[in-house]
């Protein structure tokens, strides 16, 4: 079984300046073969194969010696995510591979040649020894570390692990639980729990709104507004950090709780086109979430289930299953004209979406919103066409 560690490390100046050429040569190498792509297709309607994309590469190293200030490897692995990202395009699981850019977050792979020294993360190439503030320990054979700049300057290390255990089976025997999503309460589960929006852009706006008008001060191009962009850069990470630690907190305590988890499909992508509330459903992080608690669950064993979007989980009575014909959203509470219970609109749904869950499992099928794995592959794979999915890793951010 797969599982991603992430660590920050602390590489000095030269490393940083090692890991600087050896990324701008990576982003160049994407841009190149992807643009070498988009031509031959347009020309000739097929595509390259990712091993004369590799192909390229001692002619390259000819034509721009600078090519060699990255560690070998880590260009071969530009053209596998190229042939990834194709192949997830096709797939209808991604949108087409774009070009990189040398602004935002920067990130390089390496395959092969790493491990730890002590509290040093040893990476092969012109970088060496870099200090890694390991928080926790690990075992198992290290496949992949993908080492990442963020926009507010810090560096981390995404270190993908074989423990050489089995993925448990999952059961469905143990506590069902249904939970519904909102704004007001973040989620709303089937046993009564309810759980606060932490609001974290609106805990963090004043100061983030002092350092971006701090920003539109300074003149483009200046040493000084690259300053003012890290310390944007700063708010936009705390608040980031302090979403992420909830979600795992909170998914976490669900699962450990639970052995049926069921969630409702939303559509977030066409709930973030009504203005008014995008920036709270942006904020809110519900795709992150159901992301944690399905692999959560997987890990553990148990059953993580989606119930369709369109299920009405609010109308329904979950006493004698009457279903009401309109209830706003200003109505949280409402009563059920054919056995009279007054019911927490909230609470009502999620029970609703747990007993729905179960009528799934019951009848021997599961519906699934996750649209297939965006994966990595191996071998001679076209990077327009014919390329066959395996699952790798953890879906943890890199």
């Amino acid at each position: 079984m797969y599982k991603a560690y992430k660590f920050r490390i602390y590489p000095d100046t030269e490393q940083q300046t090692a890991l600087a050429k050896a990324m701008g040569c990576c982003r160049w190498y994407w841009n190149y073969s992807l643009n070498l792509c988009q031509e031959t297709y347009g020309k000739t309607g097929k595509g390259l194969s990712r091993a004369y994309i590799q192909g390229l590469l001692p002619g390259l190293k000819k034509e721009y010696p600078w090519l060699t200030d990255a560690y070998s490897q880590c260009l071969q692995v530009v053209a596998l995510n190229l042939s990834t990202a194709y192949k997830n395009f096709f797939d209808k699981r991604a949108k087409l591979p774009r070009f990189k850019s040398r602004h935002g977050r920067q990130s390089i792979s390496y395959p092969a040649n790493v491990k730890f020294d002590g509290d040093y993360l040893k990476l092969p190439g012109k970088v060496g020894l870099v200090y890694c503030s390991c928080h926790r320990d690990f075992d198992g054979t290290i496949k992949t570390v993908t080492v990442s700049k963020n926009p507010d300057g810090k560096y981390f290390a995404s270190i993908l692990v074989d423990d050489g255990k089995e993925t448990p089976q999952c059961s469905t025997e143990g506590k069902a639980v249904g939970i519904d999503l909102g704004l007001t309460h973040f989620c709303i589960t089937s046993d009564g729990s309810k759980y606060n929006n932490p609001r974290h852009i609106a805990k963090h706006s004043k100061n983030l709104k002092k350092k971006q008008q701090n920003l539109s001060r300074k003149k483009k191009g200046s040493n000084t507004r690259n300053k003012a962009r890290k310390l944007v850069a700063k708010v936009h990470a705390k608040i980031a950090r302090c979403r992420e630690d909830f979600l795992h907190k909170l998914s976490r305590k669900i699962v450990n709780e639970n052995q049926v988890i069921a969630v409702e499909n939303l559509n977030v992508k066409g709930m973030v086109k009504n203005h008014n509330l995008a920036k709270a459903i942006s904020d809110v992080g519900w795709g992150q979430f159901c992301t944690m608690l399905k692999y959560k669950a997987e890990r553990d064993g148990k059953t993580y289930i989606e119930v369709d979007r369109f299920f009405a989980s609010s109308k329904i009575c979950n006493v004698c299953l009457n279903q009401v014909g309109r209830l706003p959203l200003d109505v949280r509470n409402w009563t059920c004209d054919h056995c009279e219970t007054n019911h927490d609109r909230d609470i009502n749904a999620s029970i609703n979406i747990k007993n729905e869950a179960l009528r799934i499992l019951s009848l021997g099928t599961s519906d699934t919103a996750s649209g297939g794995n965006v994966s990595r592959l191996g071998g001679k794979i076209s990077c327009l066409l014919d390329a066959i999915p395996d699952e790798t890793g953890s879906p943890a951010r890199n």
